[in-house]
């Protein structure tokens, strides 16, 4: 198993966090300082250590919906002594957030310590959806909502389309339902911005299936198992409704797809 894959499922960090460990020297396999991320590990016979301390695959996993607050990051550590997400769940299991939610946002975030699902709940292959509430600067007019809808420019590429329900529309701010599935670094922030107005309160609603409902402010709940099986059928319906990739030399000919091509074959 590859060393990231591995510290994300034994619950220290997501992939990329557990790039940032290894990179920071904080990890050992066998007694050594990991110095590469291409290193892999035999769960149960290599000793892998994070700060020192002896980290194996849980038994169980364990899955928390949390209504994070504003004010509080999703990073493992922060310079700046911030309160972290980790702060407000158990220390023990330990989970880590699915993706990120920023400083000034709140509402749903999922925290667990199963890798193989958090890493399939983000990956942009499986369209997982997020429903969120925000509140922006001025009335955001017919010709805004439609751009939103086909999708905008940010960056060097366009967002996916949008669904998006005005909830109330006055001439200082505008508020709005906007669901989406993709996971880029302050989307919906800079999806507003792309069409002029500046966002002032923004919340997630849902993760997929998985609803913030009437949970309060800085409190946690287990998933029910009920939920979990939902998140599991979110990634496998994607998964199967996503064709597979035709091999490299493999082209289309003339008794059916997937046979190789003859070049310059007429």
């Amino acid at each position: 198993m590859r060393i990231n894959r591995f510290l994300s499922s034994c619950g220290v960090a997501s992939r990329r966090g557990s790039e940032a460990l290894i990179e920071d020297g904080r990890v050992k396999v066998n007694g050594a300082v990991l110095t590469t991320l291409a290193t892999f590990v035999e769960p149960g016979r290599d000793r892998v250590e994070v700060d020192g301390r002896v980290v194996t695959l849980p038994r169980e996993f364990t899955y928390l919906l949390l209504h994070k607050p504003v004010g509080v990051i999703t990073t493992a550590s922060d310079p700046e002594g911030r309160m972290r997400v980790t702060e407000l769940v158990p220390t023990e299991p330990r989970v880590f957030p699915v993706g990120r939610l920023d400083y000034d946002t709140s509402g749903a975030l999922l925290m667990t310590n199963d890798g193989g699902l958090a890493h399939r709940l983000l990956h942009p292959r499986y369209k997982v959806e997020k429903v969120y509430e925000t509140t922006v600067t001025g009335e955001l007019d017919d010709s805004a909502l439609e751009r939103l809808r086909r999708g905008v420019l940010m960056g060097t590429r366009p967002t996916a389309p949008a669904v998006v329900e005005v909830l109330t529309r006055r001439p200082n701010r505008t508020k709005v339902r906007l669901t989406i599935h993709e996971g880029r670094n302050r989307q919906v922030r800079r999806m507003m911005e792309a069409v002029g107005h500046q966002v002032l309160e923004l919340k997630r609603l849902r993760f997929g299936p998985v609803a913030l409902a009437t949970l309060e402010e800085g409190t946690f709940r287990p998933l029910t198992a009920d939920e979990v099986k939902a998140l599991r059928r979110a990634t496998a319906r994607a998964a199967s409704s996503t064709p597979p990739r035709r091999r490299k030399g493999m082209h289309p000919g003339p008794k059916g797809p997937g046979k190789p091509g003859r070049r310059g074959a007429r």
